[in-house]
């Protein structure tokens, strides 16, 4: 069985569970939490899906870094993991879950990035244009900002994506010039 259809198993399962205890966002914000930690230190993933580092010493690192942090039933989730020693799987899983959730509420994810923050008005501009770009369904309009791109924006919904930069527009002018 592959990766994808693991973490999808272990995902449905563990959203499934929420769902019975009333526990969906407070799940999903857990599992958030555990990739938004994996992206921020590799070395976490890294040291997970590491087959010579003992599954106990994986177990209590979990323990130790996530302790508080997570709902029992997150910490219950990770303990069935590392005892059928999938802890490599937990970040596919955790991005599984995401997934997952915004699938069942029709929602998408679409990333900004733009030179300043954005104000009330164009944040709901940009949303209006992420729903068209979504082909109408709910937006979940998650934000960066880059002093690079000098102004304007750019977003992404899925595998589609709207350029608007200077930066982007600097480099396109340079191309044709050099050409």
């Amino acid at each position: 069985m592959s990766e994808t259809q693991i973490a999808v198993r272990y995902a449905q399962s563990l959203l499934d569970l929420a769902a019975e205890k009333g526990q969906v966002e407070e799940v999903r914000e857990d599992m958030l939490l555990f990739a938004h930690t994996c992206d921020a230190n590799y070395a976490l993933r890294l040291l997970l899906s590491n087959p010579i580092v003992n599954t106990y010493k994986k177990k209590v690192i979990l323990n130790k870094t996530f302790s508080g942090k997570i709902t029992a039933l997150t910490t219950s989730f990770f303990d069935i993991i590392t005892r059928k020693t999938r802890e490599g799987m937990l970040y596919a899983i955790a991005k599984e879950v995401e997934r997952q959730y915004t699938t069942a509420r029709n929602q998408e994810d679409a990333d900004v990035v733009t030179a300043i923050e954005l104000t009330d008005e164009l944040r709901a501009e940009l949303k209006q244009l992420a729903v068209k770009m979504s082909g109408g369904k709910s937006i979940l309009l998650k934000e960066k900002v880059n002093p690079a791109l000098i102004g304007g924006f750019v977003l992404q919904v899925k595998d589609k994506q709207l350029d608007t930069s200077i930066q982007s527009r600097l480099r396109n002018l340079k191309t044709q010039m050099t050409k």
